[in-house]
């Protein structure tokens, strides 16, 4: 095989996101440095502090049928949110990427496309839980597999399966190559980016449909996540300062949702047809670090990451020129994240830039890794490096350059992006722009 047909380039970019649908509103709120994080409204209960979260806004169930995914409708039954973002992501990214998808061979297109898990929302498991009750309205575990699994939909099953936005997204490309589902939270963007131009590389597809979709403002995720998630709580300011990567004052991650379709192709393909390239990625790492009592070590699975990513893409901390930091907001993940940054670019670790748009978008899981990458790929198109929001009181425990306040010029098109979870598997992606 050539080395043309063996890299890998970006020709599309699906993006379902809090400060905008599309490339275009994406785009422009990354300009404007708008925030998605406000009050939570499309569902009527958040456990959220304060209720903050960065939500999809423009996309209600209304408009979903009438306008996004309206040639979807026959599927829409079986689409949970988290599909929806997804199916729309990638609905939008096959477009922008000008791929006629009917006139291609199928056999050559595959889908890996990562999610968070998905929970049924309280009122969906209703009708089970009342079979299954007394009129005490006491729960018995014992009725469930004769009577409440009855009282169920019967395509519920089918709105909730991690693997589903991946399934729906190759039949609406009518995609027969490879396809896999991976399902790592945070991490699964860059997972599954990596393991779409693993098989491209080793030549089983010309196109791959890859990304990520999660919602973690959904009832039952939000619940969980209070629970057992150190959230932002900034009482009395407002909902758009709450979210603050690297700060001094940051106390948690804000819960957002969103979805990011990357359209690959190889280098080859791509120059067949003509298409517009956005970038191109050119290596990934993942590593998961965890001690017997289920901490996990961010800082080490960081390193061990990265230090994979840059072996694959065959670079050095040298050549890069900013990192697309995980930049979560919660207290350890962020120093930890920072020094891993340190012991990865020594000297440089101060210099360098780094930028972390949690502070913009929320933290979404799954979807959040590729629609942070977007945003660099995005930035790297105008010149620059677009700034972390919220940054003002800079951390002794996180000693970086920190990008805010206005965009930064910058000419090196290689840049690092880091993503991890709360059980320490961290992923890497060594991407450049044009």
């Amino acid at each position: 095989m050539s080395e043309s047909a063996k890299r890998v380039v970006i020709t599309g970019l699906g993006l379902v996101s809090p400060i905008g649908i599309g490339i275009d509103r994406f785009e422009a709120g990354l300009m404007a440095s708008r925030s998605g994080i406000a009050p939570i409204s499309l569902i009527p209960y958040s456990a959220a502090p304060g209720g903050i979260g960065a939500e999809v806004k423009e996309l209600t169930d209304e408009t979903a049928k009438s306008t996004w995914l309206k040639g979807q409708r026959k599927s829409f039954k079986v689409y949970s949110r988290d599909i929806q973002l997804g199916v729309l992501a990638a609905i939008i990214g096959i477009e922008h990427s000008g791929l006629k998808v009917e006139e291609l061979t199928h056999e050559r297109i595959g889908v890996e496309f990562g999610s968070n898990q998905m929970y049924s929302p309280p009122d969906v498991l209703q009708g089970g839980a009342d079979a299954c009750a007394d009129d005490n309205h006491e729960f018995h575990f014992d009725r469930w597999g004769q009577t409440g699994l009855h009282a169920m939909e019967p395509l519920w099953l089918l709105k909730y399966l991690p693997n589903m936005p991946s399934c729906h997204i190759s039949i609406l490309a009518d995609a027969r190559g490879p396809s896999n589902s991976l399902t790592l939270n945070e991490a699964s963007g860059n997972a599954s980016i990596g393991e779409a131009i693993r098989i491209m590389r080793r030549g089983q597809a010309d196109i791959m449909i890859t990304g990520a979709t999660g919602t973690r403002t959904a009832s039952i995720k939000g619940i969980h996540a209070a629970l057992q998630d150190e959230l932002a709580n900034h009482p009395g300011e407002p909902p758009e300062t709450w979210s603050r990567p690297f700060d001094a004052t940051r106390n948690g991650q804000v819960l957002g949702e969103g979805a990011g379709a990357i359209l690959l192709e190889t280098e080859a393909f791509a120059a067949a047809r003509g298409a517009t390239i956005y970038g191109s990625i050119l290596g990934t790492g993942s590593s998961c670090v965890i001690d017997k009592q289920g901490r996990p070590n961010y800082q080490l699975a960081f390193v061990n990451a990265t230090r994979a990513a840059f072996r694959d893409a065959g670079v050095t901390a040298d050549d890069i020129g900013h990192i697309n930091a995980f930049g979560l907001g919660t207290v350890r993940c962020d120093a930890e994240e920072a020094a891993a940054i340190h012991d990865l670019f020594g000297t440089r670790a101060e210099q360098i830039p780094v930028t972390a748009f949690k502070s913009q978008l929320g933290n979404s899981g799954a979807g959040s890794g590729p629609l942070e990458l977007a945003a660099s790929l995005l930035g790297l198109r105008a010149g620059v490096v677009y700034p972390t929001l919220n940054y003002h009181t800079p951390d002794p425990a996180c000693r970086l350059n920190i990008i805010h306040g206005a965009p930064a010029p910058i000419s090196n098109k290689l840049f690092l992006k880091l993503s991890t979870t709360d059980m320490g598997q961290a992923t890497a992606l060594i991407a450049t722009g044009v």
